[in-house]
């Protein structure tokens, strides 16, 4: 029944997509890349697609029915700029409030890309040294030591390449007992039912992707700058970059929350969100797709060593340099682990990604070729969201790079 009143909503509020006016070049590309999507069969496909695929090109409308997804938005960085962002869909079914390009989003593991990026501005600026026992900068906690620190010890390089041994845990907690603070997140101590952020294997041994390996990251930066995570990033990246709608605290601002996208189940049903409360830096940024745009035009240009906003050339260089090479049956294609953000491709046709998926339905995905200065931005309010965001990202390569 879920399904059925979901479908009904939908086949009534999308028979058409909402966005803004563009010249006739830009829309004529935006019509191809709307009714170009290929089907998902691989990670791989995405960029090499088979003659299957490109013979039945798939259009947004119909896919996001298909995979019960009622909001898409999407931005397009072309030429190290925001070339066009549009919306699909809308941000509840039970509001039928339409999706907007000011709509803001849940940025999931998205966020680390950003965590990464401030701490690295600050290895810049020579407050921290990415290779020193993290323990030297954190002060109202330490990692404790034990057989597996004996020898190798948790570094920031470690924690933001998902090298330092630390847990892969979810982030469950006793309501009975109120919420928990950070601290309590990264000792593992109630109300937090997560394994604390202490190494299970040894540092520099293996990668194990580990969310609380980043809110290791925001108690570092509180504690070396007696400042609010949300705060150091509104300083080094939101306000000099203009992204007026980000956010590193929830719930997010009152003044925007009328803009809040809400998730949806597999069945399509409206929930409400799941946000972390206090340990943000792993998954916790609350953006619109414009914004996260903004961002990476920003680290590209950086690359290209085009502007210092944020991370001078050399930095943005590390940034991208590759730490640690990644099981290729994990992803199901070769990636590299750079610093805090995946990447793939060799020379000009050098990638980097990093995708986001928060329960109970919101998914992020940001991918740009700095060569390029080409850089797309898909974020959903649908659980199958990575699945859409795949295809779109085909038919953008489609037409983008081929």
């Amino acid at each position: 029944m879920k399904s059925i009143v979901f479908i009904f909503m939908f086949t009534a509020i999308l028979m058409t997509s909402f966005g803004q006016d563009f010249s006739a070049e830009i829309e004529g590309r935006i019509k191809k890349i709307e009714n170009g999507l290929l089907e998902f069969r691989s990670p791989g496909g995405m960029f090499m697609p088979d003659s299957a695929q490109l013979a039945n090109p798939l259009n947004i409308l119909d896919r996001m029915k298909t995979y019960m997804i009622p909001g898409v938005g999407i931005s397009v960085i072309s030429k190290n700029s925001v070339e066009w962002s549009k919306a699909y869909g809308v941000t509840d079914v039970n509001t039928g409030k339409k999706v907007s390009n000011e709509s803001i989003f849940e940025a999931a593991s998205t966020s680390k890309f950003l965590t990464a990026v401030l701490a690295l501005h600050f290895v810049q600026e020579g407050s921290f040294d990415l290779d020193e026992n993290l323990n030297v900068y954190l002060k109202s906690w330490q990692i404790p030591e034990s057989e597996y620190t004996k020898n190798e010890k948790v570094t920031l390089r470690r924690v933001l390449t998902h090298t330092a041994g630390l847990p892969t845990t979810n982030f469950n907690y006793d309501d009975s007992l109120g919420y928990p603070t950070l601290l309590q997140v990264l000792k593992g101590e109630l109300p937090a039912l997560n394994k604390p952020a202490i190494p299970d294997t040894i540092p520099g041994s293996i990668w194990q992707y580990s969310n609380v390996g980043y809110d290791l990251v925001q108690l570092m930066l509180e504690d070396q700058f007696g400042k609010p995570f949300e705060k150091i990033a509104n300083e080094v990246i939101f306000e000099p970059l203009g992204m007026n709608s980000s956010s590193f605290k929830y719930p997010i601002n009152i003044a925007l929350l009328s803009r809040e996208v809400k998730p949806h189940d597999a069945d399509g049903v409206s929930c409400e969100p799941s946000m972390n409360l206090s340990a943000f830096a792993h998954a916790g940024l609350t953006t619109t797709t414009n914004d996260l745009a903004l961002f990476s035009s920003e680290i590209m240009k950086a690359f290209q060593g085009k502007s210092e906003k944020i991370l001078n050339q050399e930095t943005a260089k590390e940034l991208f340099s590759p730490q640690h090479d990644i099981d290729p049956r994990i992803f199901g294609v070769p990636l590299t682990e750079g610093l805090g953000v995946l990447m793939f491709g060799e020379g000009d046709d050098f990638a980097f990604a990093h995708p986001g998926h928060n329960l109970p339905g919101m998914t992020s995905w940001l991918i740009g070729w700095p060569n390029k200065g080409l850089a797309i931005v898909i974020m959903t309010n649908g659980t199958k969201g990575d699945l859409i965001s795949m295809e779109i990202i085909s038919g953008i390569v489609q037409e983008y790079l081929r």
